[in-house]
């Protein structure tokens, strides 16, 4: 479907264009909203009102360009893909959140958050982590800005993205193990949750994605999309022309939901979000979320989530950690019910063909979640010789050379 064959929910679209979404009720049309404890209300609150006071002053944005400059290391490049483009017939070009500091896009959210929470007074941060890059961001942040910082992880993550863990470690945060449910990022989400109501008003949770309760989809938002604000000038400055598409890896969808804000009100740009397509098609197989899921609640907002008949949230695969999430932001399923941009998966083995393309092709080891983004380039490529697309390769894949070992180098000398 095409933006100008929507009917029904153009108006809904022209809000969301207008920044007119999400609503006052946190809504992106029929998703998003604030689903928690009483005991958290109040802190919502709290935080939605400090958006609302902070957000967009002058001296809190002064202050977060003024990091994003001297200390992330804004604006990233956007590189030209010159060999890959040989290889697979289109013009490719990498936004190079992979060159931020800490290795991926996860620093603009975490150092704005933390900015954000010195200025309510919160005396600790608590945050979650998946494949460990937002745990890394966070606690640089807080290592930055002098706060106390825990991060919640699953002990299947923490296997498999040791070298994050000992990182978190080394930048001052106290790592925390969790084993329960699936052990991976929705559990370490419910942990984090759990702390954060038993001290609402003296912690803060610094979310990493564009998930959970209203105002955090919306602030992640806003705080990610400098990524595509910067493509969109870079390659107007570059092309004289906007790209024909733009495509991101969705899981949460932070890195995705930042690429894709500033092209949403541009008709003739084609927006693709690429999902883990893990192993296959059956439950329990993938986090491939609006590929496969049905509407629910999961963390504080209503959106897309992967569930079975009765409604239990099921564990995903993925053989990429931060991906690897049974929901999705409510902006995107938002996206993909007026049909705005185009949700699609890559399977494992896709992405594991993808880091090796990349590495040999142009010099660049993305990280396992950027190579779904890779994949669906690929794909996109075979059917649009000739075309322009940019591809948000949202970090970089040192973090992955365990799981690289057992995949993709397995056997070799």
């Amino acid at each position: 479907m095409t933006l100008s064959s929507i009917t029904e929910p153009t108006d809904a679209l022209a809000d969301l264009v207008a920044g007119r979404l999400p609503d006052a009720r946190g809504r992106f049309g029929p998703f998003g909203g604030r689903y928690v404890p009483e005991t958290l209300i109040p802190a919502l609150e709290r935080l939605e009102d400090g958006v609302r006071q902070h957000l967009r002053s002058p001296s809190f944005q002064q202050e977060l360009a003024a990091e994003l400059k001297s200390w992330v290391g804004r604006p990233t490049a956007l590189t030209f893909a010159g060999r890959l483009s040989e290889r697979w017939g289109a013009r490719i070009w990498l936004k190079r959140e992979d060159l931020a500091h800490t290795g991926a896009h996860k620093i603009n959210n975490a150092i704005g958050q933390a900015l954000l929470a010195k200025r309510l007074g919160a005396g600790r941060i608590v945050a979650e982590t998946g494949a460990g890059q937002h745990g890394v961001a966070s606690a640089a942040a807080c290592a930055r800005l002098g706060l106390p910082c825990t991060v919640y992880m699953g002990s299947i993550d923490m296997r498999r993205q040791a070298p994050n863990v000992d990182r978190m470690r080394l930048l001052g945060a106290t790592v925390v193990a969790v084993s329960t449910g699936d052990a991976t990022l929705r559990a370490a989400i419910d942990e984090a949750l759990r702390d954060w109501v038993a001290d609402p008003l003296g912690t803060y949770y610094l979310l990493g994605s564009a998930v959970g309760p209203h105002p955090y989809p919306y602030l992640v938002r806003e705080l990610q999309a400098v990524i595509g604000r910067e493509a969109r000038a870079q390659f107007l400055e570059k092309a004289g022309a906007l790209p024909d598409a733009v495509i991101a890896c969705v899981g949460g969808g932070s890195n995705s939901i930042g690429m894709f804000h500033a092209f949403v009100p541009e008709r003739e740009v084609e927006i693709i979000g690429v999902e883990a397509g893990g192993r296959g098609e059956a439950l329990g197989d993938n986090a491939a979320t609006v590929s496969y899921g049905r509407p629910g609640v999961l963390h504080g907002t209503y959106s897309l989530l992967l569930q079975d008949a009765d409604g239990q949230v099921q564990e995903t695969h993925s053989v990429s950690a931060g991906l690897d999430y049974s929901g999705v932001g409510p902006e995107h399923a938002f996206l993909a019910h007026v049909g705005r941009v185009r949700y699609e998966s890559a399977g494992d083995e896709e992405a594991l063909a993808a880091v090796r393309a990349l590495c040999e092709a142009e010099g660049i080891l993305p990280a396992l979640e950027s190579a779904h983004a890779i994949a669906g380039a690929k794909r996109w490529a075979a059917s649009h010789p000739g075309g322009t697309i940019i591809v948000c390769l949202s970090g970089r894949g040192d973090k992955d050379m365990p799981t690289l070992q057992q995949t993709l180098l397995k056997g070799e000398k």
